[in-house]
């Protein structure tokens, strides 16, 4: 069995657990395997959903224990589950949880692990994973020769196809034990915004933004042609009051976007590290010369502060943000 840990949002598949999940189903009909979709939380209501992207078993577990996400507990129900299950392939989106429970429950296991993914394949009954090194300058095919092999995709990356599973409900106990960690409580930032990892359209300011304030134009961009805002980490360490969560490169958000508009950002590596998934790259920048341009597929020269809001008014004037 190949086994794909998936996250709920609202009573509804995550996004990229649903591209993780059908990633699945595609390995799962290459190599005559069936499919588990395994949800943990205080309810899991809305899981039968996954049995539209394929999965053949539906794994739920339910306590109030696993109301909040608990490295220790997480990572002991997927080890158990796939010790259970005679799972050989355990898979999950390389999200914040993902990249967190993954490699915990890889060690329980005794299994190799590769992290945030881009390719995967079946290759006489073992996983071969491709992932990027070198700061995405290169790409690495992984084997295991582990018994369990484990993977997290990376968002936006692989489709999310759907395709009938049978969809037949197992429930696991919790696991039960003293953890040597324990959520008390989670204080959460309001907000109504798509995860910058799950986003299909970015706009990025860097150190040419001037000010944190400036943000504005690149929000009143990225509001009329349906995206989320970024920001290079000189933005955030400038001290103009940005949050990490907004950060995307090598130490911040890893990103894989249809659309990223970079404005004010010169290139630096951790930066391209980050965001070199997209699948179209827009820079804005008044210096020819900086490093940006090699990777984009269309550049405008000139100042930002100029450009920003006459896309914006064209956006709104095509309506591009209500397609």
């Amino acid at each position: 069995m190949i086994l794909v840990f998936c996250e709920l949002k609202d009573g509804q598949i995550r996004k990229p657990s649903t591209e993780a999940l059908s990633e699945g189903r595609r390995l799962a009909d290459a190599s005559g395997k069936k499919v588990g979709a395994l949800f943990a939380g205080a309810s899991c209501a809305g899981a039968a959903e996954a049995a539209k992207f394929g999965a053949d078993v539906i794994l739920t577990a339910e306590a109030p224990t696993l109301a909040s996400y608990s490295s220790d507990a997480f990572a002991t129900l997927l080890a158990d589950a796939v010790k259970a299950k005679g799972a050989t392939v355990l898979l999950a989106a390389a999200t914040a949880v993902g990249k967190d429970v993954l490699p915990r429950a890889a060690a329980r296991l005794g299994a190799g692990y590769a992290s945030d993914v881009t390719g995967l394949a079946m290759v006489d009954g073992k996983l071969q994973a491709v992932r990027p090194v070198y700061a995405g300058k290169a790409f690495a095919t992984t084997t295991f020769s582990s018994a369990v092999q484990t993977a997290t995709t990376r968002p936006n990356v692989f489709p999310a196809a759907e395709k009938a599973g049978a969809g037949a409900v197992e429930v696991l106990a919790a696991p039960a034990g003293d953890f040597k960690s324990v959520v008390k409580e989670i204080l959460a930032k309001a907000g109504g915004k798509v995860d910058l990892s799950e986003a299909n359209v970015i706009v990025s300011g860097g150190r040419g933004m001037k000010d944190g304030a400036n943000f504005k134009i690149l929000e009143e961009l990225a509001d009329a042609i349906g995206g989320v805002v970024g920001a290079s980490r000189a933005a955030v360490d400038a001290g103009w009051g940005l949050p990490h969560s907004m950060q995307v490169g090598q130490t911040g958000k890893v990103v894989s976007p249809t659309l990223y508009i970079a404005c004010g950002i010169s290139g630096a590596i951790q930066h391209i590290a980050g965001m070199s998934g997209s699948k179209y790259i827009v820079a804005i920048n008044k210096d020819p010369e900086a490093p940006i341009f090699k990777l984009a597929n269309y550049g405008i020269v000139g100042d930002l502060f100029e450009v920003v809001p006459e896309l914006t008014k064209a956006a709104k004037a095509m309506g591009i943000g209500k397609n």
